[in-house]
């Protein structure tokens, strides 16, 4: 759990206010991190921008994506990555924004290397550039998030990389890492939310096929993978270890663990990762 600090920033910016981007603010609200007045989002649609920030009681929406430029010190890329090209321009007359090089400039692209930010977006060094990978999750506390940071990053904005480390961290688990290893944890911790949503939701049908009500089958789901997935974490124990304490000899678990095993569900999960993480490397 992160220490509580005041910020050097004064506002954060969101570049592109779709999942990702609300998934970042409104954990970021609602850990108290950020006010809703410190954060300026834009996007091309601006009635569809209110309708979905509204609700977090965002007001600063745009379709002038220069102004979040102008009034953020830290400003999230969540534009989709064939979208990065057309963002040159705006980042050249960025160029001539007071302390344009006191901006840390952070992309969740996936597969967008930092090489890559530097030829698309170089018109606005000397400030930092960040490659992160975060996950949905970060919207209620929990998520996953990595991270690196340009080799030639500007000394000016190391507090402002120091306010991105505590803000990432205040939302679940953050790692500073390799730029080599962010496109397997792509796959793994960016993709794998869905994995698991397909987990419950098989779970749940399973229940209902015999005989559970279906919202009830669903929240029993739901419970027993974030129990699980807590006990990982809290215990230490390496999930065999676990997986063998549930399982008694002749029992209805190791029943349903061998029926998991028929279906090949280990090398099918593994099988998710290795194809996401190649698709992160292609969108390189």
């Amino acid at each position: 759990m992160s220490t509580k600090r005041d910020l050097s920033c004064e506002a954060v910016g969101f570049i592109g206010g779709g999942n990702m981007a609300i998934a970042i603010a409104s954990g970021l609200l609602n850990k108290g991190v950020l006010q809703p007045e410190q954060i300026y989002v834009s996007a091309t649609n601006l009635a569809n921008l209110q309708s979905r920030w509204s609700p977090l009681g965002v007001t600063h929406t745009t379709t002038d994506n220069l102004e979040v430029l102008s009034k953020a010190s830290i400003v999230f890329i969540c534009v989709k990555p064939q979208i990065l090209p057309r963002l040159k321009d705006v980042f050249a007359s960025a160029k001539n924004l007071p302390n344009c090089e006191r901006k840390l400039i952070v992309s969740i692209l996936a597969g967008v290397t930092l090489a890559r930010l530097h030829t698309d977006l170089s018109v606005l060094l000397p400030t930092t550039f960040v490659r992160t990978m975060p996950n949905t999750p970060m919207q209620v506390g929990v998520g996953c998030t990595v991270f690196c940071q340009a080799a030639d990053s500007s000394s000016y904005t190391e507090p402002l990389y120091e306010d991105l480390k505590y803000m990432l961290g205040t939302l679940g688990l953050a790692f500073e890492v390799q730029e080599s290893q962010i496109n397997a944890v792509t796959g793994l911790a960016g993709c794998g939310p869905a994995y698991v949503y397909e987990f419950i939701e098989a779970l749940a049908d399973g229940g209902v096929k015999q005989g559970i009500p279906r919202a009830m089958a669903l929240q029993l789901a739901a419970q027993t993978v974030m129990g699980a997935a807590k006990t990982v974490l809290d215990t230490g124990k390496h999930p065999a270890v676990l997986k063998d304490e549930v399982c008694s000899p002749g029992g209805a678990t190791i029943h349903g663990v061998h029926a998991l095993e028929q279906g090949s569900m280990r090398g099918t999960v593994m099988n998710a990762v290795e194809k996401a993480t190649k698709r992160a490397s292609e969108l390189s």
